[in-house]
């Protein structure tokens, strides 16, 4: 199967971005861009001193880490602002296992190009049960699309989350986009952040590959 791209395009739109003609051809020759970027602006992933936990820097986090087997969880037509709970896990409460990456499907990136407000501001978001669960359970990332995996508006939950993830050595990575394109609920997945020396986070570049494992294994 072919890899899939889950990246949301940087572009002068996107909230945080800042695209500048550098040089051009006419005039110097070539084309060139000045890019000014937030680091946490469109998918990204974060650094545990992000929120001030010890842990690598986003330079440090080992590649074997950002890259592996996933699960994605369809939660599709969730409400705004709602509570993500182990509950809504259903099946994957038995069958996520350690080391395995958790891809939650929300359907939320639709709002990121028609709702930047909504996008933002009414994102739903992980409860501190299931963050408390996933670190338990051993989960190498977690990847979702929203801007951030709890309320960017509340200080005191979104530096809660945070921390329970970067604690229990989650990775998070956060802004991804196109899930509807996979037709599968088993994915390769692979993380490739720029390597910003000492980052709190960096924009990412996220792909994966759709799995059938009950094929594989039956093959």
């Amino acid at each position: 199967m072919e890899w899939i791209d889950l990246t949301q395009t940087i572009c002068p739109e996107m909230p945080g971005v800042q695209l500048r003609e550098a040089k051009n051809l006419e005039k110097d020759g070539w084309n060139a861009t000045t890019i000014e970027m937030y680091s946490h602006s469109g998918t990204h992933m974060d650094a545990p001193i992000h929120f001030g936990v010890e842990g690598p820097t986003i330079d440090q986090i080992p590649l074997d880490s950002l890259m592996g087997y996933a699960r994605i969880l369809d939660l599709t037509g969730i409400l705004p602002s709602a509570l993500i709970e182990v509950d809504d896990l259903g099946p994957l409460r038995e069958e996520l296992n350690a080391g395995d990456s958790l891809i939650i499907h929300t359907g939320w990136s639709q709002f990121a190009v028609t709702s930047k407000a909504k996008y933002r501001n009414e994102l739903p978001r992980i409860s501190e049960g299931l963050a408390k669960w996933l670190v338990e359970r051993g989960v190498k990332m977690l990847v979702v699309e929203p801007p951030s995996v709890a309320d960017v508006n509340d200080l005191e939950e979104v530096t809660l989350i945070h921390r329970i993830l970067f604690s229990g050595k989650i990775i998070i990575v956060e802004g991804i986009c196109n899930l509807e394109e996979i037709k599968t609920d088993e994915v390769e997945l692979m993380v490739l952040p720029l390597k910003v020396g000492g980052g709190d986070g960096a924009p990412a570049r996220v792909i994966v590959k759709p799995l059938n494992l009950k094929s594989i294994n039956d093959g």
